[in-house]
């Protein structure tokens, strides 16, 4: 089996990181069903049939955007911030890994030459969808 870390300050979930040794078989939704952004691990064997289906039309109410990012080549330093903006800690990101970024705040920093994949809830509010402050100095980031 393979991991899922949860960056939590006190029972608040900031983020969730899937690892690239991340393993399951079958289906494994990793978030809960109440997440405006839902993320599910699936691993199936050759010859699996998985159901032609269309979405139907549902109303949803977001109001927070939650962010996944899927990091394909690189290193990406994660710096988590409380909704307060003050600084609680980092993760680095390695290819393959993947982050939901649940609530709080964060801010990024490319140690290696990054590529990565990100998806968000849209429609993209322009600058209304969120609001920048300072990061942490890096002789200050502390890594869990």
């Amino acid at each position: 089996m393979g991991q899922v870390e949860e960056v939590r300050k006190k029972n608040k979930l900031l983020a969730m990181i899937i690892r690239n040794n991340y393993d399951c078989s079958g289906v494994d939704f990793i978030t809960p069903n109440e997440y405006s952004q839902q993320v599910a691990y699936m691993h199936h064997p050759a010859g699996k049939v998985i159901d032609a289906h269309v979405h139907n039309m549902v109303h949803r109410n977001v109001v927070l955007t939650q962010e996944v990012l899927f990091i394909k080549k690189g290193i990406l330093r994660v710096d988590f911030y409380d909704e307060y903006e003050d600084y609680l800690e980092s993760r680095n990101l390695f290819p393959g890994d993947i982050i939901l970024l649940v609530s709080g705040g964060h801010g990024f920093h490319v140690l290696e030459e990054v590529e990565m994949v990100e998806v968000k809830q849209g429609p993209y509010a322009g600058e209304d969808d969120k609001k920048r402050f300072l990061g942490v100095e890096d002789e200050k980031v502390n890594y869990v």
